[in-house]
Order: structure tokens, then sequence, then C-alpha cells
């Protein structure tokens, strides 16, 4: 048998990397054709300043400041996963899951509350696009959540720490997206 090739002999760059990054650059597209659809629309409909006058920003500001802080929890979770402290990786991977957790506790709120007053995805086509974009990345942060209970569960044990860093990729991924997000959905309005 065989082993499973863990490099890339060509680029030298570690086989799970490359799959993550090939991973990111389809969600770019994803999101990129999502959120480019969304600025062109936007541009051409001076109403949607009236529709997006009604985002709670501050839930908006409040939800950047927990995905940047379960971002750094995830840098961190690297750096001990880089110097063979599994137990140390898996806690800190585990506050990135409590920041994401925090995340979609807050959004869920802020919709329930949107929805109640007559904001839903068929009010007009701003709310349209709010509710499939924050969704979309939604599924993504519970994605990633899954995920990293699954490399924190091995990372505890000492095991394949270098999937750490994979889903700390994955993780900035979808910050960043949100830093897109945010602006465009709560702040330009």
């Amino acid at each position: 048998m065989r082993p499973i090739a863990n490099t890339r002999s060509v680029t030298g760059i570690p086989t799970g990397r490359l799959a993550v990054w090939w991973i990111i650059v389809s969600e770019i597209v994803i999101f990129g054709g999502l959120l480019g659809s969304y600025v062109m629309y936007r541009l051409a409909h001076d109403s949607w300043a009236n529709q997006a006058a009604h985002t709670n920003t501050m839930a908006g500001a409040f939800n950047t400041l927990v995905l940047l802080t379960s971002s750094l929890s995830a840098v961190l979770a690297h750096k001990a996963a880089s110097e063979g402290d599994g137990k140390k990786a898996a806690k800190l991977l585990g506050a990135t899951i409590c920041g994401g957790a925090v995340f979609l506790t807050v959004k869920a709120f802020e919709w329930t509350h949107e929805i109640s007053i007559g904001y839903t995805i068929t009010s007009n086509t701003f709310w349209s696009f709010y509710y499939t974009a924050a969704g979309l990345h939604g599924l993504h942060v519970i994605a990633g959540m899954i995920i990293m209970g699954i490399v924190a569960k091995d990372a505890a044990k000492g095991r394949e720490l270098h999937r750490v860093e994979l889903i700390g990729l994955y993780w900035h991924f979808v910050d960043l997206v949100w830093i897109f997000l945010f602006p465009l959905l709560y702040i330009a309005k």
C-alpha cells in the first residue's frame, strides 16, 4: 500500500493547506458574486438607503468585535499547536467556537426582531440580499465551528496538530467576509 501524499512535490505545499486554499478561493467566487451583485444593485437604486436604515448597526458592530476576537484565539491556538501544546490549542479553539456561538446568538436575536417588525426576506430587494448574504455567512460560521470542534478534540489528545492551522485559515476567511458584509449591510446607507 502506498502512503497518502501529504506534500505536493512540485510546490512543496502540504496537501491540507493546499486544499483549504482551494476551498477559500471557491468561496471567494461565491461571496464575490453575491457582494458584487449587491454593490451593483445598490449603486443603481437610491431607495436602498431607506431600507438599509433599519439594520441594527450596534449588533453588527458588536458581532464584528466578536469575530475579530475569535480570530485572535484561533491565531493563539495555531501558535500553541506549533509549539506542540495540543491541550492549550484545543482550549483556544474552544474559545473560538464560543465566539462563533455568540455571533450566531446575536444574529438570531437581531433577525427575530427584524422579522417581528416586518423586515423579511420577501420585504424588498435589500432585505433579500441582507438575509441571503448574512445567512450564507452564518452557515459558514456553523461549518467552521463544527470542523473546529473536531480538530479541537484531536488536538486535546495531541493528534493532528497541523490541522489547527488549517481550520484557522478557514476561520480567518469567514472573518474577512464579515469585514466586507458589515459595512455593506449596516453602514453604507
